[in-house]
């Protein structure tokens, strides 16, 4: 292999581990932030928070006597409180048999079950609320899209006679009052025209027009390592026809996809600048998808998303709508993630669609390559996900933790020592098996 074509590929996977570790790196420390501020407010004392793994590459120890410090082996971090024997919250026995019993309360084995479980669950929280932080700030600043929408810029498209202008505020189409909630009845209900008559308001007056048809074959998204993108489909890029049959509307598309089972789907393309019409040849690829139910489906998919004839005006709606969006957004997330997990370990969908730590760290680096508020979005999803993971009732996982705690709560006494030590052992060995798993579909799927 030549070093020039070497190179490229060796730019991508360090750029792509760089997000992985930034990305992990940001929610491994709010995780156990949420652990260390707790327990510090509920009297346990921490004396070590570590960013990473292995030999320290930094640290400093703070007026209370806590260790920070950032380690070299940068996937994952802890906090080892004071009776720890290492950084899994292992008890260490000698340690806390030399203790004066006015400093056991200071541990988190000699503290109170209700300062036990509050610093437990606090790592999971604090994801929780970490999300629901980056989802709100994103929508104060990016903001969301207008309703009735509004135009923005005008995308091009081949031969569309419009007399829609930009500043135009959409509040019919087809005779039809645009809905303060969108719907795809509303959308699939409009005629299959390339062009619709349009009311909408402008400059203070209210006018019909004629535009193109509101959600045209134009694709808006092309998703990285799709059969989209491996095929050359670039966002912009307007569908004509798809094995023959004429497509004014993305919906038809689908169907035609769909309706080739699994055979190759042959794509004539109109891209804005290019001198003449383009062919693809694209090979469909069974996915799992989310429904509505918190079910899945199977459909076939060359890795494409739909868009407007226009790019909306966006506002900044108020705080408490922003909050109940972001709470909504983080309970899909939790939801989707459990509907997920079943319909994997009943068999109802692919094993390829749990991915490991090579499949976290391409999609940060796909986030991040397509900005700023992409990436910090992913960060929220991600944080959503590790907070739902470790609440999990698993040995060594803050779930089974709690799960712990929980018998302490009914029985009155702690579980056995040697009972939770095998447990913790076969949770060990359950987590590491689930994350080969993973790496394994990241690998071979």
């Amino acid at each position: 292999m030549e070093l020039a074509s070497f190179l490229p590929q060796f730019g991508n996977t360090i750029l792509t581990l760089i997000a992985f570790v930034v990305a992990l790196s940001i929610i491994v420390g709010v995780h156990e932030y949420g652990h260390y501020i707790v327990g510090r407010w509920s009297g346990i004392k921490a004396e070590t928070f570590s960013i990473g793994f292995g030999p320290v590459l930094w640290s400093r120890y703070d007026k209370r006597g806590t260790k920070w410090q950032l380690a070299a082996i940068p996937f994952g971090g802890f906090v080892k409180f004071l009776g720890d024997a290492n950084a899994a919250s292992g008890e260490d026995t000698d340690a806390m048999e030399a203790m004066p019993e006015s400093e056991l309360r200071h541990t988190m084995h000699g503290a109170p079950l209700w300062a036990r479980s509050a610093t437990v669950a606090a790592g999971p929280v604090f994801n929780f609320i970490f999300s629901m932080v980056v989802f709100v700030g994103l929508l104060l600043s990016v903001g969301v899209a207008s309703n009735p929408p509004s135009i923005a810029k005008l995308f091009a498209l081949p031969g569309a006679a419009s007399e829609l202008q930009e500043g135009d505020q959409i509040v019919a189409i087809d005779g039809k009052a645009y809905p303060q909630e969108p719907s795809r009845d509303y959308f699939d209900a409009l005629p299959a025209t390339p062009t619709l008559n349009y009311t909408v308001e402008r400059g203070g007056d209210r006018l019909n027009v004629t535009g193109p048809q509101y959600a045209p074959a134009r694709i808006g998204m092309v998703q990285p390592r799709s059969a989209g993108e491996e095929a050359g489909l670039l966002e912009g890029d307007v569908i004509l026809t798809a094995n023959g049959e004429a497509i004014e509307r993305f919906r038809e598309l689908i169907g035609v996809v769909g309706g080739a089972d699994g055979a190759p789907v042959e794509l004539t393309v109109w891209r804005d600048g290019a001198a003449e019409e383009l062919e693809f040849t694209i090979q469909p690829r069974l996915s799992d998808l989310p429904t509505a139910d918190n079910g899945f489906e199977k459909r076939w998919l060359i890795g494409i998303s739909s868009s407007t004839f226009f790019e909306p005006v966006l506002e900044t709606p108020p705080v408490g709508e922003a909050i109940g969006r972001a709470a909504e957004q983080t309970f899909g997330i939790v939801t989707r993630s459990m509907s997920g997990l079943y319909n994997m370990i009943t068999g109802k969908i692919d094993r390829c669609n749990m991915s490991g730590a090579i499949g976290i760290a391409r999609a940060s680096k796909d986030q991040a390559d397509r900005g700023l508020a992409e990436f910090i979005g992913f960060l929220g999803l991600l944080s959503t996900a590790v907070g739902f993971l470790n609440l999990l009732p698993i040995p060594m996982l803050d779930g089974g933790h709690l799960m712990f705690y929980g018998y302490e709560a009914v029985a009155r006494r702690k579980p056995n020592e040697k009972a939770m030590n095998v447990m913790m052992t076969i949770g060990l060995v359950f987590v590491l098996s689930v994350m080969l798993f993973g790496l394994s579909n990241d690998i071979f799927c």
